[in-house]
């Protein structure tokens, strides 16, 4: 159980359990009920203005399919190649793990655009237009993940006493 406080509020403290519930034994955690709700908004929004820009929807949603998993892959790769941890070399299965934790978002983008370059040369797009487009859903989805990352209490700043902090 994670406690959450604002000192500066009052002392105001939630706790927060990090499983949201369990779904047939298999715990979900709100941190990946948090990424995957910013990941499908951003989708459905991109896929909704795409039409006024004369992109096909489908166009986006099939790229979608193959950059996520992909992403996927490219963002554990990434973590465990720089992670340092001896871990991996000891038990090379630990890699596969992810549930176990570990991603990385450079390694994510790089998977994310290195795909949608290879996509779009197949379709005959033009990638750079569609990196522009997809751009401002990615952050959305970013800033809405990042709530994740808040119940988890990590990738957070030191605490302060200041009276913006």
């Amino acid at each position: 159980m994670n406690t959450i406080s604002f000192p500066g509020l009052g002392d105001i403290s939630f706790h927060i359990n990090r499983v949201a519930f369990n779904l047939f034994g298999f715990p979900l955690h709100w941190y990946g009920i948090i990424i995957a709700t910013g990941f499908l908004l951003a989708v459905l929004l991109g896929m909704r203005v795409s039409k006024k820009l004369g992109i096909n929807p489908d166009d986006i949603i099939d790229l979608v399919l193959y950059a996520a998993p992909i992403s996927i892959i490219c963002a554990r790769l990434y973590y465990v190649i720089f992670s340092g941890d001896s871990m991996y070399l000891e038990d090379p299965m630990e890699i596969v793990r992810i549930w176990h934790g570990g991603l990385a978002i450079y390694g994510g983008i790089i998977g994310a655009i290195g795909t949608t370059f290879v996509f779009c040369k197949i379709k005959k797009i033009n990638a750079l237009n569609v990196l522009d487009f997809g751009l401002p859903y990615f952050a959305l989805a970013q800033a809405i993940g990042r709530w994740g990352n808040f119940v988890n209490q990590e990738a957070f700043g030191g605490q302060t006493d200041l009276p913006w902090g």
